[in-house]
């Protein structure tokens, strides 16, 4: 349905944020407000385009990314019965929704009034709806080819979290390799055993392929990249 896991609760980072939980309040609230702004220079055609989840366009996404401060248990409960316990599902049917009630400019005022909201998935950490703005910005606009960008503290930090995070499936696809930053000089494994190598590019290309996008395999080099494009295969 999609090439990874969509991001959800339930984090393991490999070590604490390097975000204050003032500064992680900050940031979420920061990427909200210029993703709004981003969003709201796109044509109708853009909105329409497909993102890098093949299960939604550009619109679905950032219908998406309105459901993190609205979401009650109840309703939750709800549409996973709906959803025949398929987070996937769910999270999908969910966009559908919102996408399809709402007007664009409903949906932007939505995602701009929840900046001010500390309110997250039921079960999720501080660093998840960070993480989910930052990837999901790049899922948008990589197939628009236009540029949108996170500051880089903040793409560190969601690169640390992401790295450990078991639901997403990031440790399994990183699992020997020795990854590296080529602009914040963040580090992770130690690429030793069979299947080990370096693996080598920007914080957002990295945090992107670890978080199962291919599109971020472009940019990045090593003798690791071949074992790591290999284990973004479709299943």
């Amino acid at each position: 349905m999609t090439p990874a896991r969509l991001p959800g609760p339930t984090t393991m980072s490999a070590v604490p944020s390097p975000l204050s939980p003032a500064q992680t309040t900050a940031a979420v609230a920061g990427e909200r407000l210029r993703l709004a702004d981003w969003a709201a220079a796109l044509t109708e055609q853009q909105w329409q385009t497909p993102s890098l989840c093949p299960a939604w366009t550009v619109r679905d996404v950032l219908a998406h990314l309105t459901t993190t401060t609205r979401l009650t248990l109840p309703l939750l409960a709800r549409e996973a019965i709906r959803a025949r316990g398929s987070f996937d599902r769910m999270e999908v049917d969910l966009a559908a929704a919102r996408a399809q009630r709402y007007s664009t400019a409903e949906l932007l005022q939505q995602l701009r009034a929840s900046a001010a909201s500390s309110r997250r998935f039921p079960g999720s950490s501080p660093l998840d709806p960070l993480m989910d703005l930052v990837v999901h910005a790049q899922d948008i606009a990589r197939p628009l080819h236009l540029p949108c960008s996170s500051p880089a503290h903040v793409v560190t930090a969601c690169l640390e979290h992401v790295v450990g995070n078991r639901f997403m499936g990031a440790p399994k696809r990183v699992a020997g390799l020795h990854l590296v930053s080529t602009d914040s000089g963040w580090t992770h494994g130690t690429g030793s055993g069979r299947d080990g190598g370096e693996v080598r590019g920007p914080d957002l290309d990295l945090l992107l392929a670890i978080s199962g996008r291919r599109a971020g395999l472009d940019a990045l080099s090593g003798p690791g990249v071949d074992v790591l494009r290999e284990r973004l295969q479709p299943a």
